[in-house]
């Protein structure tokens, strides 16, 4: 398999990737806790992988410093990406900043940092089963 050069790719690409990478951790998470039916999956994968919870978790990663400067300037490409399309239950501003937290995520799948994608998405399952996502407030 050919891989793309995460160096070279807009902030909306890496995220595109980023949010399908992130959700395989959250699918597997969901069906490894017993939740098969796919109506309550979907809702309950939605307190995880929504653009406000996204946001919410950018917020906690940067209050503990949680992310290395390479993945903090991924996350400024893709939060300054230019898209043209928004989630209509959510501010612009969040979508951006989802979109961010997406382009952190590709950027560690297409740099082969299997083990640190790893690490950043256990650690969001925790934040938001700690209930400390804006999204489950």
């Amino acid at each position: 398999m050919v891989q793309a050069d995460y160096r070279q790719l807009n902030g909306i690409a890496l995220a595109y990737l980023g949010d399908a990478a992130y959700e395989v951790y959250i699918r597997q998470h969901l069906l490894t806790k017993g939740i098969s039916k796919p109506t309550k999956l979907q809702h309950i994968a939605t307190h995880y992988v929504s653009a406000k919870a996204q946001a919410a978790l950018i917020d906690l990663m940067k209050e503990e410093d949680l992310l290395t400067d390479d993945e903090w300037a991924y996350f400024k490409r893709g939060r300054n990406a230019n898209s043209h399309t928004h989630a209509k239950n959510t501010s612009v501003m969040t979508y951006r900043i989802s979109t961010g937290f997406e382009a952190v995520m590709g950027y560690l799948q297409l740099a082969g940092k299997q083990e640190r994608l790893a690490e950043l998405a256990q650690w969001c399952i925790e934040q938001v089963e700690a209930g400390r996502t804006a999204h489950e407030k």
